[in-house]
């Protein structure tokens, strides 16, 4: 891995530099760098519990008991300026401000090629473009959102895949990418096997979670781009996540699974994270042309009415290049309607919080396809058809 993509936390905003690793240092010892603006409290009085050892609890009621009082003196008339001094001393101190936690934003749909990984990048890129802190966490095996934010695969060091797996330090995994304000931990095809070796290990469902929690207070914004299916990376991002965002492609398989995949998330908000939200659905892979996109976006917003983003992501060939040049949409074409249509989309994302997503309760109403019987032509006479008349007789007009 080239040094000059790995990310070392340069651009966040500290009081001091973070310490850096000297040569010296033993190759043992696991580097974990300290945040100096983090408030600190004060060490909490030893309890008497059962835990404490007997010995030492007896040693301080000796030294209790064997302590000689205290002469009481006179009390003596408060001046003005002592009651001054003395409000102002007992004036509780004020408190450090708490940094802002990051929204940690999964991207899901058990269908593949819905546009997930290009509206995570694409997303995640308009959205420092804004001035916002971002962090794109590719839990894909293909590893698609890793390349689009110009990651390529032979400069792949360490990974998602040791991060979840061997439990190393989730800042040695995050590296630069071709957007600033936005840095990205990717993904390698190592990962395919995650699952199978997280079946043994305990709590495997909250290891992303628990990995990531160093991690919010250094961001704005940490996007879980899941893979296509419902294993075991996806519930860790659905387990990690405050918020979950929902591609929907606009043709005719677009419902196809999304019960399943909302019976999952509801599953997860009842025993394991109870905070998820269904924050928003977007529409991607739009194309004007046809009536059947129309129907699509109709017939998800019947159901799903404000939970659906009002901007629709076009089908547009500068989208589908964008990739194989490791650039998002934002900056392989700034000015093409899959810039404006996501930097909306962003806007959106901004307004809505996770207090505004939904709990899933209603799940068996969900429509499993798209009615269109209504699209279907017409069938025509052919030409020469004898047509009965009201009584049943043929009245001519035949061959």
């Amino acid at each position: 891995m080239a040094g000059a993509n790995r990310y070392d936390g340069a651009h966040l905003p500290v009081a001091q530099e973070r310490p850096t690793k000297s040569e010296g240092d033993s190759p043992t010892e696991d580097f974990i760098p300290q945040r100096t603006t983090a408030f600190v409290p004060p060490p909490e009085p030893r309890s008497r519990g059962s835990e404490a050892d007997p010995s030492l609890l007896a040693a301080e009621y000796l030294r209790s008991a064997l302590r000689p009082p205290r002469s009481v003196a006179a009390p003596e008339t408060p001046s003005a300026d002592a009651g001054a001094t003395e409000a102002s001393a007992e004036a509780p101190a004020p408190e450090p401000t708490a940094a802002v936690a990051a929204r940690v934003i999964a991207i899901a749909n058990q269908k593949g090629g819905v546009g997930k990984s290009t509206t995570a990048v694409n997303l995640g890129a308009a959205l420092a473009e804004k001035g916002n802190r971002v962090l794109l966490v590719d839990l894909d095996p293909q590893g698609n959102a890793s390349t689009g934010a110009g990651v390529p695969h032979e400069s792949r060091g360490p990974s998602i895949y040791q991060v979840l797996t061997a439990g190393m330090d989730i800042q040695q995994a995050v590296v630069r990418t071709e957007v600033d304000g936005m840095m990205a931990i990717p993904s390698t095809i190592d990962l395919a096997g995650a699952e199978i070796e997280l079946v043994s290990q305990f709590s495997r469902e909250s290891r992303l979670a628990k990995a990531l929690e160093p991690m919010r207070k250094q961001f704005d914004f940490i996007f879980l781009d899941c893979p296509p299916s419902l294993g075991l990376l996806t519930v860790n991002a659905l387990t990690a996540a405050d918020e979950l965002i929902v591609p929907i492609q606009c043709e005719y398989y677009a419902l196809e699974g999304l019960g399943q995949l909302l019976k999952n998330v509801r599953l997860v908000q009842q025993n394991v994270n109870p905070s998820l939200r269904l924050t928003g659905i977007v529409m991607t892979m739009f194309d004007s042309r046809t009536k059947l996109a129309d129907q699509v976006v109709a017939e998800v917003r019947s159901y799903f009415g404000p939970r659906v983003y009002d901007v629709i992501i076009p089908r547009s060939v500068r989208l589908a290049e964008a990739p194989g040049f490791g650039k998002p949409i934002t900056q392989y074409d700034p000015g093409s309607r899959g810039a404006s249509a996501y930097r909306a989309l962003a806007d959106e994302v901004l307004k809505k919080s996770a207090e505004d997503g939904l709990v899933i309760s209603r799940i068996d109403d969900i429509p499993s396809h798209i009615d269109v019987s209504a699209l279907a032509p017409q069938p025509e006479e052919p030409p020469g058809t004898v047509i009965p008349g009201p009584d049943g007789e043929f009245n001519g007009g035949g061959r």
